[in-house]
């Protein structure tokens, strides 16, 4: 995971405002209790409070403007693990939580939602509600009804029973023995409870005062470890003390003081205002030959030139993008330098995409158009619809103005932080210093490696100890990053080729990730500019020696997946679905969904099932919540560099996967024309 060094400040509609902070659970609520409130498009927060025994931390994100989703540790003060398995740490639970909104306010309609709390965990605080909010000038009120703890008050029996007995009675310990089943058994059933509040916007903007009546009644809590309640009745504060940090505090069950704060940002509205080399004037003096024009394009226009060629009226410049995630502006600053250089004679510019050698697609502008439209935004309108791209795998013949040396070789340094939370050791960390480097042997072929440093860690406190009869195949990640202070955690050569229309091919071998080596390849069907794509993976491996050099331990195994990948349509989301065998030697499935901002800016998450049963240990199944950031979404200069963080519950060797360093489906993005339409506009700043 890399570390983000800055955020940058929230749009002025992020702020905190009335209706919209974090519960105590995390998601948007009053205290212990939700709303129907949604926070806006991206919202995404980092939570922590406490109300003794509980301390609870969550993370949550809206990825929609109808869905919130995210995920809460509860850590049990005054409950242990067990000295056999965490000595004297507190108990900690997990749980998954969503909110589903049914319909907007109106005038005269309240915003109403349903939601599940803790719903993939052991579910000991599962709770399932319906609720409703309304706003009032400078106060919002909400009235719900709660099921399981939200409902354990149990002010009537439940209203479905009389459409099946079952719904009378909530079970127990649905969510499985070792926690982490979907708890399908326990939704809305039992008694129900009625919950509900207001918040109040104060004169001083960044206080908004609460109170609620909660739906617990505390005679029921998990662990035998009921609480006092004096009263339903809590009452609570919000103070914002910056666009990103909120203070909360209050008084519950008439007897216990609350704290809490939250940090929240909008990832969807992550931006930096640019300060990019301004694009070449169309009359600029003409480059001294064709390398200089190259060596233009990739300063000023973020193309690494492979070749440039000239056959009849045509201008074709092959290369990759590798400055603007905007492929339409990398064109528009491209067009400008190729005007000042180009004779009279050519009336086309095309630009051949590739990525690692493969042809992705050929975009095609009309010179006289694109200098019309670059000297007048009055006549881009004429230069758009005559612009168009297509797929193309006919080599470009005519004139060799210019080839680059395929040779190349690249490095970069930076920090690194791996980490694991949500076990019985607590939270387990590492940062550590990261470099890499790249050489290139031809267009289609690279040698890649990593080194990581370890700077400072607290994994003396790791110990594994968990039921589950796998091989271990990841979860000696605590031996890994503690034994090895510099350790080889990637190095590798990896190849790809073009077999068709749409087929991409890659094959690769070599230490390929920090606990495995060896060998496999990839094949990828993507149609040009389809929302399906299909691939195949199949590796064989070998656990690699605990320092991470070029030792290797005795279990080896092989693993691959067939693969398919579907842009929804739906709010730009990006499914996939993996089916095959895991490092564990499992046989399962993986869906991943994940929805990509206008910005850049990736959320997602993704779950796997297998056939290990019993024999996977705490958690049932795996899951994880990711976020992949643009770096322009921090500095003033393009980039199409990217971090990743993910939240992992837990480590566990069932569904485990090989972390593979390059992916065909990553590599080939550019076969989709994504935004190139609708960034259209912005291509000419």
């Amino acid at each position: 995971m890399s570390l983000v060094a800055a955020v940058p400040a929230l749009a002025d509609g992020d702020s905190v405002r009335l209706g919209r902070g974090q519960s105590d659970f995390g998601g948007v609520g009053l205290m212990q209790t939700p709303t129907a409130r949604m926070g806006e498009l991206g919202h995404f927060s980092v939570n922590w409070s406490r109300t003794a025994p509980y301390r609870r931390y969550s993370v949550f994100v809206q990825p929609t403007d109808w869905l919130e989703a995210g995920f809460r540790y509860v850590s049990v003060e005054n409950r242990l693990f067990g000295p056999s398995i965490a000595g004297d740490r507190d108990y900690l639970d997990k749980g998954i939580d969503a909110k589903l909104r049914l319909r907007e306010e109106s005038r005269y309609w309240p915003e109403l939602a349903v939601g599940l709390r803790d719903g993939g965990g052991t579910t000991q605080f599962g709770a399932e509600y319906l609720v409703a909010s309304k706003r009032w000038y400078d106060l919002d009120f909400t009235l719900g009804l709660g099921w399981g703890y939200l409902g354990n008050a149990a002010d009537v029996d439940s209203p479905l029973g009389w459409l099946d007995h079952r719904f009378d009675n909530r079970p127990e310990d649905a969510g499985g023995d070792q926690g982490g089943e979907f708890a399908l058994s326990q939704l809305f059933r039992g008694p129900m409870a009625i919950f509900g509040g207001v918040e109040y916007q104060t004169p001083w903007e960044p206080l908004v005062l609460q109170l609620e009546v909660e739906g617990n009644d505390y005679a029921n809590e998990p662990l035998d470890n009921d609480q006092v309640q004096d009263s339903r009745i809590n009452l609570g504060a919000r103070f914002r003390l910056t666009d990103n940090i909120e203070l909360r505090t209050g008084w519950q069950r008439g007897n216990t003081a609350m704290a809490g704060v939250s940090f929240s940002t909008n990832l969807a509205g992550l931006a930096q205002v640019k300060r990019d080399p301004p694009p070449r004037p169309l009359d600029a003096a003409p480059e001294q030959n064709w390398p200089a024009v190259a060596s233009r394009l990739q300063a000023n226009a973020g193309i690494r030139v492979r070749e440039i060629r000239q056959q009849g009226d045509d201008l074709t410049v092959t290369g990759e993008p590798t400055t603007f995630r905007n492929l339409a502006k990398s064109e528009a600053r491209a067009g400008r330098i190729l005007e000042a250089n180009a004779d009279d004679s050519v009336e086309t510019f095309r630009y051949r995409w590739q990525s690692r050698g493969m042809d992705l697609r050929e975009d095609v502008h009309d010179r006289a158009a694109f200098t019309a439209a670059a000297a007048s935004s009055e006549r881009q309108h004429d230069h758009r619809y005559g612009l168009y791209a297509h797929a193309s795998l006919d080599e470009p013949g005519g004139e060799l103005l210019y080839q680059a040396d395929p040779q190349r070789f690249s490095w970069q340094v930076g920090p690194a932080i791996e980490q694991n939370f949500g076990g019985p050791d607590g939270y387990l960390y590492r940062l550590s210093a990261h470099a890499s480097a790249e050489y290139a042997t031809d267009p289609n072929g690279w040698f890649s490696g990593s080194l990581t440093a370890t700077l400072a860690d607290n994994l003396d406190d790791y110990d594994y100890i968990a039921n589950s009869d796998l091989p271990r195949v990841r979860t000696y990640i605590g031996d890994y990053l503690a034994e090895a202070d510099v350790g080889i955690g990637n190095l590798q050569y990896t190849r790809t080729a073009q077999l068709g229309d749409d087929w991409y091919a890659m094959g690769y071998g070599g230490l390929l990730e920090m606990m495995y080596a060896g060998a496999g390849g990839e094949l990828l069907f993507r149609p040009f500019n389809s929302p399906l794509a299909l691939g195949a993976d199949l590796n064989w491996v070998r656990q690699r020696e605990f320092d991470q050099q070029f030792g290797l331990r005795d279990y080896d195994v092989w693993t691959g997946h067939l693969s398919a990948y579907l842009e929804t349509g739906i709010e730009d989301v990006l499914a996939k679905l993996s089916v095959g065998r895991y490092l564990a030697g499992d046989i399962g499935t993986t869906l991943d969904l994940s929805r990509e901002f206008d910005n850049g800016v990736r959320v997602g998450a993704w779950a796997t099932f297998t056939d290990a049963g019993d024999k996977f240990g705490e958690g049932s199944f795996d899951k994880a919540l990711y976020l992949s950031i643009p770096m322009d979404a921090f500095f003033v200069r393009s980039s199409r560099s990217r971090a990743s963080i993910a939240w992992q519950p837990l480590t566990r060797d069932g569904g485990a996967r090989l972390n593979r360093r390059y992916q065909l489906y990553d590599l080939t993005e550019e076969r989709d024309l994504g935004r190139y339409w609708e960034d259209y506009d912005n291509s000419w700043d």
